[in-house]
């Protein structure tokens, strides 16, 4: 490992005086070498000259990846403590899944919904049967799945609930996040998601999250067709919301004949502990919103799970997408749904979520105001000052071999993948007290 680490390094040294020396040699000689020689700098030079800027990422350059570890251009391995927002549950790059990727895209990989193919089938029977709805509409990112919740419900408001045509309401709890369309931003209560994107989306109103008094009278509201929400609130600092919380969200739902769609894009495929977030308070949803691990980080893969009553209002022609369904990811969505059951990663959630956040209790109070979290979407409250902040504590984790992010400043989401075992979490505790006690 040493010597890799020394080669690689002397590489990205090597870069510029390469790029000189090899600029007669031809084109295709000179893109290989600088290939071989990539450094961590020249990544984030290249990325900020032709890309947008509309990221602000952690300075770390990654190339490889597998199981809980990810490691840079130079060499480095670290521990993967976001989990791509908890698309990659099932760990980085697992073998199951990416056999199946490589099997069924030597074979076939779109037809779009203009034919049938010989997956989509196979794929819509196992998911519904796992997740007991009798429908799945599958799309591709977890925006276009809320995208999707919200045309079934205003649908569904018309043609079954009566709604006048276009008073369709749909409720969302403040500190919602479900993706930057249009749609998205016009939920958001989050002035860097919906500043200076106006006009926004009709129809939408928000109310308090974790308040059932708040839902209760906008639910009075004859033209609601839905509330959305989601069960945990991950972008917005993972808040727990309070036990029962759930379950009065579905009792209120169903008096006041109101879809209840819950968003579990980060929250679902065992992350918190159980398969779906909503499954801790042993609540259905009409509709499920499942994204990100449904793919296990290698494709996007989306999908709405709900019963006929609302699934069958849309009809051909009125909703779709080119790539939605197709076989490619159909096969990965399947093997992905597989190792999570049979890996039982919902459970080895449960155990060691409960054994990260045992130990970053211990960590001093004058440093972390709250620790908290449910399985292993958790999250830190850093007690902001001149010399630390959550952005200098995720730099320095990175510097300790640990990669985590921060969220709405003072927050640091803490969600390794589901597959790290007590060892494992061990060694982060102490790169993350380690770090947390040189400030």
């Amino acid at each position: 490992m040493f010597s890799k680490l020394v080669h690689r390094r002397s590489l990205g040294a090597l870069y510029l005086n390469l790029r000189a020396s090899l600029s007669s040699a031809g084109p295709a000689a000179t893109e290989s070498t600088v290939e071989e020689a990539l450094s961590s700098d020249y990544v984030f030079e290249r990325e900020s000259k032709y890309g947008a800027h509309n990221y602000h990422p952690l300075p770390v350059a990654l190339d490889r990846g597998k199981g809980v570890y990810v490691w840079d251009v130079e060499g480095r391995r670290y521990f993967d403590f976001l989990s791509a927002y908890s698309a990659v549950n099932q760990g980085h790059c697992h073998p199951k899944i990416i056999n199946a990727l490589k099997s069924q895209a030597e074979k076939l990989t779109l037809t779009s919904r203009a034919f049938y193919n010989d997956v989509l089938g196979e794929y819509e029977e196992y998911v519904t049967k796992l997740f007991n709805y009798n429908k799945v509409l599958p799309m591709n990112t977890g925006v276009e799945g809320g995208e999707t919740a919200c045309k079934l419900a205003r649908k569904w408001a018309y043609t079954v609930k009566g709604v006048p045509k276009y008073k369709a309401q749909i409720i969302f709890a403040a500190g919602n996040f479900w993706g930057r369309t249009m749609s998205a931003i016009s939920s958001s209560t989050d002035p860097s998601s919906y500043e200076g994107f106006g006009p926004f989306m009709p129809g939408f109103k928000i109310i308090p999250y974790n308040d059932l008094p708040a839902l209760e009278r906008a639910l009075q509201d004859p033209n609601v067709a839905a509330f959305m929400v989601e069960p945990i609130q991950g972008e917005a600092g993972v808040i727990v919301p309070d036990d029962g919380y759930l379950t009065g969200v579905r009792q209120l739902c169903s008096a006041h004949n109101v879809l209840f769609i819950a968003d579990e894009v980060q929250t679902g495929l065992g992350r918190t502990g159980k398969m779906l977030a909503v499954d801790h308070e042993n609540v259905r949803p009409d509709i499920v919103v499942l994204g990100k691990a449904l793919s296990g980080g290698v494709y996007p893969v989306s999908a709405v799970l709900c019963d006929d009553d609302v699934m069958l209002t849309i009809k051909p022609g009125e909703h779709g997408s080119t790539y939605g369904g197709n076989p490619l990811a159909c096969r990965v969505a399947m093997a992905s749904l597989e190792v999570i059951e049979e890996e039982k990663l919902a459970e080895n959630a449960r155990m060691m979520g409960e054994f990260l956040r045992a130990e970053l209790m211990k960590t001093p109070s004058d440093i972390v105001t709250d620790v908290r979290g449910k399985g292993l979407l958790n999250a830190i409250v850093i007690n902001q000052t001149k010399d630390c902040d959550a952005w200098k504590v995720c730099l320095r984790l990175r510097d300790n071999g640990l990669l985590a992010k921060p969220t709405h400043g003072d927050i640091i989401r803490l969600a390794p993948p589901l597959t790290i075992k007590e060892d494992e979490i061990q060694e982060c505790v102490e790169i993350i007290h380690k770090t947390l006690l040189s400030f």
